[in-house]
């Protein structure tokens, strides 16, 4: 099984260390293709990021069907280009969202995103509404997460204790979905420090769950829906610049 894993940025600020990291939730036998974008933002939190980040992606989405990929998983919370990469290949996409929100809902009543900048908040609600799950959807927290190689992870590891906390007490959450596909490594010492804490929930790390969600449409034999994304026509492909 192949995947080509898409971290829709133009700057490569994962360290080899880090892309390690990716791999190891991959199954035994899966093989994953990391790679960035050519041309788009060094971060995405905006819409404005997303319609800057979509024509790269699709361009890789279809490199990686070409190339015999298995499935494409566009690493960012925010699932940017995700729709339009479905109706263009015949390969499943996921992005990260989806696959979580849709893994908290089996796991409790409710569920709360922690993300890693208020902009995004509003990015989290509509794809919450979209896929029908806003009402399990408790809230929306954030912190501030740098995009740097030299972050302190055990002030990004309090901050997400503290928000994930309030979304328990607070707003009554009963999973926790960590809102970004560069919080790697955290989510089992965020449960264990909830856990002493009293609170013994399911902490989702975004790439852990997708990649075994694509895997295990790939390993079911399915892909999207074409009664919902529709192949375009050739007219729709045509661009003139």
């Amino acid at each position: 099984m192949k995947i080509t894993m898409i971290v829709p940025i133009v700057t490569d600020v994962h360290s080899k260390e880090v892309e390690r990291e990716f791999k190891a939730y991959a199954s035994k036998g899966t093989e994953i293709e990391i790679i960035y974008l050519d041309k788009g933002p060094v971060s995405i939190r905006s819409a404005y990021a997303e319609f800057l980040a979509a024509p790269d992606i699709l361009n890789k989405t279809i490199e990686a069907e070409k190339k015999g990929c298995d499935g494409v998983f566009i690493a960012c919370f925010g699932d940017v280009g995700v729709k339009a990469a479905r109706e263009i290949v015949d390969i499943p996409v996921v992005g990260a969202a989806e696959p979580s929100m849709l893994i908290a809902c089996s796991l409790g009543q409710r569920f709360s995103v922690v993300t890693i900048s208020k902009s995004i908040i509003p990015m989290i609600e509509d794809i919450a509404t979209v896929l029908g799950v806003k009402e399990k959807l408790a809230s929306v927290r954030s912190i501030t997460l740098s995009v740097s190689k030299d972050r302190d992870e055990e002030k990004l590891k309090n901050d997400l204790y503290e928000e994930a906390v309030r979304s328990i007490e607070e707003d009554k959450a009963h999973v926790i979905v960590l809102g970004c596909a560069g919080m790697i490594g955290i989510a089992e010492s965020l449960h264990e420090m909830l856990k002493k804490k009293g609170y013994d929930v399911p902490v989702i790390e975004p790439v852990a769950a997708s990649i075994k969600f694509l895997e295990a449409l790939i390993k079911l034999n399915l892909k999207q829906s074409r009664l919902t994304y529709m192949k375009p026509s050739e007219k729709e492909k045509t661009v003139r610049i």
